[in-house]
């Protein structure tokens, strides 16, 4: 077999806000996570073990963020994602029963309930209920490179007048990446692919080693990068960025010129939890009679002007294989291109939201699996590799500076800075200060005190988070995401009274961190100005080129 000429480095981002509602027996947004462990992690796990046991050579990067990570190991949201696959399954039966005249739909429901059955049995028999440790077992194989993001997904750009608050968001998800997945990150994954200049100096701190940015990152670096996308550059603290290709990103995730639109998938938008009749359907939405997806989903996209047709799983598969055949067959000529044009092996970095795969795009998994053994058998131009091997392999780059910017609508910060949101940062500025005021100022607090400033500083990472802005900006879920915000920056600013005025409410304190009981471990001075970082490396010394 003949050496390959270039490399693809695929990336999946696995993350969901922190959504944890033990006050409520049925709330609505953990449906979130109970969508995507069905239709997009366990899929996904379910592939790996298939490639592990056929011996497929591969690697993958993926992130997995800590508010995913805390969510996948809370005991609470595993038992109900338990009664979730339960009502699943008996809606499965009903629809078998209601559908038994029509062939086609009936297949569909058929495919449905094996589908809730088999994740039930995954799940509880063999994760063990800890999705978490599914992917650990990949990584500690070698197949995953698993790379952290911020503890909650704050965005960094719009907080880097405060590096005590940069380094409590890079801090807090090392340590838990580290506790759950029993090595640090070497990568990272910033949120939104959010760079701003200096953010490597604090990354450079912790040991990550590079991080990946959206295109323009790279090309409008000063000096201009001799490579363009297709290598890393440093930065001048020796991180390594990486930008997105642009061409096989497109193909994947555009709804309009990518796979996920063609005809013969599954049509999201059409679910029986808006169609059928109340009576029937409302033990199985919302218990307040609110209409919601339940996953069932029985039309292929079809066309435009159609009325839509029934959805095919097997028609759909096979349209999956030959996607993965044309993404390959593309990128191998994209790397012979590139490499009779410089003088190393080229690498395309393709980075996604692993919910696209599955959630989003319900082939999206198959479309994977054959990708991988496609690439492992059929070819030999390309090799999978992760960022973190190519730098192995190239420890010699050039040293440039990205400019700020995010993979957002726009290329900067307009998504999460925006007449719709803007409005939350005056109060995430002054929550952020006053955090720092505490941290640097109280020594040695007793341990009630001790308990506040922790979940205080929670209190904070949890209104941070860039998916309130995100939600505010696209009109979806609105009223949530404000409520978050407010609740969050509200307990903060209660619990900063409290503190200072040393009349901490412990009964209100013992329900804010049942509520809301992220990072366990956390220690609030990571916000004090005097803080050094608990986690240092060794750091390691790179070679220029010139």
């Amino acid at each position: 077999m003949s050496e390959e000429k270039g490399y693809l480095s695929l990336v999946l981002h696995a993350h969901l806000p922190f959504v944890r509602h033990p006050e409520e027996k049925d709330f609505l947004e953990e449906r979130w996570l109970f969508e995507a462990i069905t239709e997009t992690y366990i899929p996904l796990l379910n592939h790996f073990e298939g490639l592990h046991r056929d011996r497929v050579d591969y690697r993958l990067t993926m992130s997995l963020t800590p508010p995913l990570i805390s969510m996948l190991t809370d005991s609470l949201l595993q038992e109900r994602y338990i009664n979730y696959l339960d009502k699943s399954i008996e809606l499965a039966y009903k629809e078998i029963e209601r559908t038994a005249n029509q062939s086609k739909i009936n297949r569909t429901a058929k495919m449905y309930l094996n589908q809730f059955e088999k994740s039930k049995e995954i799940f509880i028999s063999q994760y063990n209920k800890n999705l978490v440790n599914g992917f650990k077992k990949f990584q500690d194989l070698g197949y995953l490179e698993l790379i952290t993001c911020g503890a909650t997904h704050g965005y960094l750009p719009l907080m880097q007048e405060y590096p005590e608050a940069v380094r409590a968001q890079i801090e807090v998800a090392i340590q838990t990446h580290q506790k759950h997945l029993g090595r640090k990150p070497r990568g990272i994954w910033l949120p939104e692919c959010a760079y701003y200049p200096g953010v490597e100096k604090i990354l450079k701190e912790y040991d990550l080693r590079f991080f990946i940015v959206d295109t323009h990152g790279i090309l409008h670096a000063e000096p201009r990068p001799k490579y363009g996308i297709f290598a890393p550059i440093y930065t001048e603290s020796g991180v390594a960025a990486f930008g997105r290709d642009q061409e096989s990103s497109k193909q994947v995730w555009s709804s309009q010129e990518g796979y996920p639109g063609d005809y013969n998938y599954r049509e999201y938008y059409r679910d029986i939890g808006f169609e059928l009749p109340l009576d029937y359907i409302q033990p199985y939405i919302h218990e307040d009679g609110i209409r919601i997806d339940t996953g069932m989903k029985y039309y292929k996209i079809t066309g435009e002007d159609c009325e839509k047709e029934p959805y095919d799983h097997q028609v759909a598969r096979e349209k999956a294989a030959l996607h993965a055949g044309n993404f390959m067959d593309n990128r191998i000529k994209q790397i012979e291109n590139l490499s009779s044009l410089i003088d190393r092996k080229p690498l395309i970095v393709s980075p996604y939201d692993a919910e696209l795969f599955g959630h989003w795009w319900y082939e999206g998994p198959n479309f994977l699996n054959f990708l991988i053994r496609k690439i492992a058998y059929d070819q030999d131009s390309i090799k999978l590799i992760s960022p973190i091997d190519y730098l192995e392999k190239y420890p010699k780059n050039q040293i440039c500076q990205p400019p700020m910017c995010s993979w957002g609508a726009k290329g900067y910060n307009d998504v999460w800075l925006d007449g719709s949101n803007d409005w939350i940062y005056r109060h995430l500025h002054q929550a952020t200060e006053k955090m720092i005021e505490l941290a640097t100022e109280i020594n040695e607090p007793d341990e009630l005190t001790t308990r506040a400033l922790d979940q205080a500083a929670r209190e904070l990472l949890l209104a941070q988070s860039s998916d309130w802005a995100f939600i505010m900006k696209t009109g979806t879920m609105v009223e949530y995401a404000v409520n978050r915000t407010k609740a969050h920056i509200h307990h903060f600013f209660d619990l900063f009274n409290q503190i200072k005025g040393e009349s901490i409410d412990q009964e209100w304190l013992n329900k804010l961190e049942h509520n809301n009981n992220i990072f366990p471990e956390i220690n609030y001075k990571v916000y004090s100005e005097l803080y050094m970082p608990q986690i240092k490396g060794q750091g390691e010394e790179i070679e220029v080129l010139s």
